[in-house]
């Protein structure tokens, strides 16, 4: 028997270093080659890490939420044959110089490259992985979690399925999105309705990956910037009108029209007469970065937590640009492919939660910029004309802008300017 070591991969996109997501495994597991073993996140992307080999788990090299070098020994396995060569705990400042395990001297000289391969587990061996981990493995003991990726979790979590009831079919019974399906589709067999009882249960629940990163940028937002937010009612009636019937008459080819390209549009136009919108604000230099190229951010929420993908100059895209710029976006960001460059670069940010977005909303700004655009949803209110109440499309804005650089005078200027390009529609496709 030898030792194995895995270290962390480089996950790509040059990164140094990795946040540990999730463990799919614990000392004492015996695991087969392309086990998942973990999940590591860089930025905004989370990788799982499979075993290239066959074995038992024997170390694990790091807890949850805890960064992690490229490079640095993620686990070891016991293995059939000899294994690597043991290789030095994980670097410590204090200890630059570990002692290396005692080496015999015949050994000494051996190259590195003639270290032999772990061998491949025999048919008629005692199985590596423990029969309760494969498919019929549910329902599983008070404790126990079962193997899934961060996705799967996460739309269990969603649909409020215990793990610990669904079988696994993957490698070491690892729980895969068909296994849910089948679970939803047997019916997830939930006990009747209990008797109303007080729960003092708590849960502690660690702040890790996506979530921890949407909360230092949200924490950092708030304690820099003074935000002040704006309100305005829009009568979107006229827009609703060009909206559906371009639409309707749209190329095979041209992406469906939303709300959103006719705001991007109308930023645009209200930008080139105030710029100073779209800048980044240094507050540690005292500089404002006022950019020429009008890169808008997109809040989007996916089934992983909040990200902004960026759609790239603005001012250079047409109505139809905007849209199927936003809708690659979109589905890059909901299936978590969003590469680094999508997921950078704005300079003012839009914030819609769509048909949930309520009358006011409060939108934190993305952090250094200095004005988010909230829109809230469209619905037929009653609106006075002079003479009789009539019903139109209203929406609201909800803006916040940073205090320091922006004043209440020109935040409602800018609102008021994009308020008139959207209740007057043909104004934004003017130039000049």
């Amino acid at each position: 028997m030898g030792e194995y070591v895995i270290k962390l991969p480089d996950v790509g996109e040059g990164v140094a270093e990795a946040e540990l997501v999730e463990w799919n495994v614990k000392i004492g597991d015996l695991v087969r080659e392309d086990t998942v073993l973990a999940a590591v996140m860089t930025d905004k992307a989370t990788v799982e890490i499979p075993s290239p080999v066959d074995g038992e788990i024997i170390w694990l090299g790091g807890e949850i939420g805890q960064v992690l070098a490229i490079g640095s020994p993620l686990v070891r396995l016991k293995i059939e044959g000899e294994g690597h060569a043991v290789e030095p705990e994980p670097a410590k400042p204090a200890k630059a110089e570990a002692p290396e395990p005692p080496v015999k001297k015949n050994e000494a000289t051996k190259p590195q490259e003639e270290k032999p391969k772990p061998k491949p587990i025999a048919a008629t061996e005692t199985p590596l992985v423990a029969p309760r981990l494969f498919g019929g493995n549910a329902p599983r003991g008070e404790g126990e979690k079962p193997l899934a990726s961060p996705a799967v979790r996460l739309r269990a979590r969603e649909a409020g399925v215990d793990l610990r009831q669904v079988s696994g079919t993957g490698p070491a019974g690892r729980i895969t999105h068909e296994d849910l399906e089948a679970f939803f589709a047997r019916g997830s067999q939930k006990p009747g309705v209990a008797a109303l009882a007080p729960d003092s249960s708590v849960k502690e629940i660690k702040v890790v990956g996506l979530r921890r990163k949407i909360a230092e940028k949200m924490a950092i937002a708030k304690s820099h910037i003074p935000h002040i937010t704006y309100v305005e009612e829009i009568d979107v009636t006229s827009l609703e009108e060009l909206r559906a019937m371009l639409n309707s008459k749209k190329r095979a080819d041209q992406p469906k029209l939303t709300i959103l390209p006719f705001l991007m549009r109308a930023m645009v136009k209200a930008i080139a007469d105030q710029p100073q919108l779209n800048a980044l604000y240094d507050d540690e230099a005292n500089i404002i970065h006022q950019h020429g190229g009008v890169h808008i951010g997109i809040a989007a929420q996916t089934p992983n937590g909040l990200v902004v993908p960026v759609v790239k100059h603005a001012e250079a895209r047409t109505l139809w640009d905007c849209a199927a710029e936003v809708n690659l976006l979109a589905d890059a960001a909901k299936t978590g492919s969003a590469t680094r460059e999508q997921l950078s670069g704005s300079t003012i940010t839009i914030t819609s939660l769509g048909s949930m977005g309520g009358v006011v909303t409060t939108p934190v700004i993305n952090y250094p910029e200095v004005a988010i655009i909230g829109v809230n949803k469209i619905s037929v209110r009653p609106v006075w004309d002079g003479t009789n109440f009539i019903p139109r499309k209203m929406m609201n804005l909800s803006s916040s802008f940073d205090h320091r650089v922006i004043d209440g005078w020109d935040a409602a200027v800018f609102i008021q300017r994009i308020r008139t390009l959207l209740e007057t529609p043909a104004l934004i496709f003017v130039e000049g």
